[in-house]
């Protein structure tokens, strides 16, 4: 084990502790309570990027990721965004339920369920190829300044993007995984997602790992 992966894997151990001791505990529930939108953004900011950071290090076996503080950003501000589409679906399947166009209302799990279904089939590709699309950019508009956003949309394997990701990885890992999300209490449901954003991190690093020359 390489000291940097003594560094990382101490990192995780530290922000776990952060969240178990009590003191602490209060302090990063209250703070999120508060600024839930700062805390969203800080969470992916730091979470989702230490998920590139892995899947950089199984790929290239060091953790130099080029343009690594852009990245970040772009993971804080999909952070917000999920701080805003989490109780829109969430809130929104309830509704339906309510009014009998969705089944089972009342029941916790089968609304967890139906809310990570609708979020995962809808906004999440769109996410992961926003994602997908700015990651590509950030890295190839660093060695050229004059390289095009339109560039890098047609430099992307769409169809290894669709088979791995939407096919596969949705049904198989993210709406399971979101649907414990939405069993989770409100104030915890943000956290959880940035704890899951190391694994986003790590699948689309990896997804992208055989990218199509350009």
């Amino acid at each position: 084990m390489k000291r940097n992966d003594v560094i990382i894997i101490s990192s995780i151990i530290v922000f776990l502790t952060f969240l178990v001791v009590p003191v602490t505990h209060r302090i990063v529930f209250g703070l999120s309570d508060d600024y839930p939108i700062i805390g969203g953004f800080i969470k992916f900011f730091l979470l989702a990027s230490l998920g590139d950071l892995i899947s950089h290090r199984i790929i290239h076996k060091n953790y130099q990721v080029k343009g690594m503080i852009y990245k970040a950003l772009i993971w804080g501000i999909i952070g917000v965004i999920i701080v805003l589409v989490f109780p829109l679906y969430f809130t929104g399947v309830q509704h339906l339920q309510e009014s009998g166009l969705l089944p089972f209302a009342q029941v916790a799990l089968v609304t967890a369920l139906l809310t990570s279904v609708l979020m995962n089939i809808t906004f999440a590709p769109t996410m992961m190829a926003f994602h997908r699309i700015t990651d590509h950019y950030i890295e190839h508009r660093i060695d050229d300044s004059m390289h095009r956003l339109k560039t890098s949309i047609n430099a992307i394997d769409w169809g290894r993007f669709v088979d791995q990701v939407v096919f596969k990885t949705i049904p198989l890992f993210w709406i399971p995984a979101h649907t414990i999300t939405f069993m989770l209490p409100g104030v915890y449901r943000v956290l959880f997602a940035s704890f899951l954003g190391i694994a986003l991190g790590l699948f689309l690093g990896l997804a992208k790992s055989k990218p199509r020359k350009v």
